[in-house]
């Protein structure tokens, strides 16, 4: 089992025929994942060869998804088209949509958040490295070869701590690693995938990276105390912020106590959910509770 993705996704790239999208749909192929095709308008009725797969280029997500069967989009289209490249796979009813493009106007995000509403669509992102099922499918851009199949259930804000956390912990492996985004809007929460890794039998335990600004983390922690009963361990980036400062992520700015490294480790703490201070000590805390699964 896994979350969201599995070795049956049919994927399809909307922006494939572009530096990036043609790089990284290589690189998902390489990773086993099922890429059906790509979308471009200007070029609808070609095709590209990509990995020795040949891949047709559709005009419209509605068009792809009729002619191939797919039920998941990764978009990687400039932060002005994006709004435009989301709409369009959520009026076809795509059942995943996964956007990597970095960058995107958070005024344009709250509107395709407010557009899913009621719809079938479950969006991760924008500004994310995506999902990976290690050994079944990727719909991204997170090395595949960091780390394989095994019984952690993994959920990020940062894209690079993904790939860390998934490294230290390559011996265990994970189940599904997920990348939400840091963005101050987002179409999938901490709470979501928590949901969701609560939810499936293979997930034996989750590790789940926060860092500093607004109050997603302690929301999580709320949700674990009511809901959660698999062990949760967590990181939360940005203990030695200073205050008031944007750090990397648009997501991440310090305000007072509110959104602090330190409120975020004790309302996680209070709900006896360990937390490292660096991702390998965070690693360590995992490899304890695994031991004693």
């Amino acid at each position: 089992m896994s979350i969201y993705l599995n070795k049956d996704s049919k994927i399809i790239v909307q922006g494939m025929t572009g530096g990036m999208g043609s790089k990284h749909t290589t690189l998902m192929l390489e990773a086993g994942s099922q890429i059906v095709g790509g979308v471009n308008a200007r070029k609808a009725g070609t095709s590209v060869e990509l990995a020795g797969k040949e891949l047709p280029v559709f005009g419209t997500v509605a068009e792809a998804m009729a002619e191939t069967g797919a039920d998941v989009s990764v978009v990687f289209v400039p932060p002005a088209f994006t709004k435009d490249a989301c709409i369009e796979a959520i009026d076809a009813g795509i059942g995943l949509l996964v956007v990597i493009t970095e960058g995107v106007p958070v005024q344009d995000t709250a509107e395709v958040f407010a557009y899913l509403d009621g719809k079938s669509t479950r969006m991760i992102g924008p500004n994310c490295p995506g999902i990976i099922t290690p050994e079944e499918s990727l719909a991204g851009i997170t090395p595949h070869t960091i780390a394989g199949k095994g019984p952690v259930g993994l959920v990020s804000k940062s894209g690079t701590l993904t790939y860390q956390m998934m490294y230290e912990l390559r011996d265990y492996g994970f189940s599904t690693a997920i990348g939400i985004g840091g963005d101050p809007v987002i179409g999938t929460t901490h709470i979501d995938a928590l949901e969701a890794f609560e939810n499936d039998p293979e997930t034996k335990a989750i590790v789940m990276i926060g860092e500093i600004g607004g109050d997603a983390e302690e929301r999580a922690a709320a949700y674990i105390k009511e809901h959660v009963t698999k062990p949760v361990v967590g990181y939360v980036a940005g203990f030695t912020a200073p205050e008031g400062k944007t750090m990397g992520h648009a997501g991440a700015i310090v305000s007072g106590s509110s959104g602090t490294a330190q409120a975020k480790k004790e309302a996680l703490e209070a709900v006896g959910v360990k937390v490292g201070k660096t991702p390998s000590e965070t690693a360590e805390l995992m490899r304890e509770v695994l031991k004693n699964l």
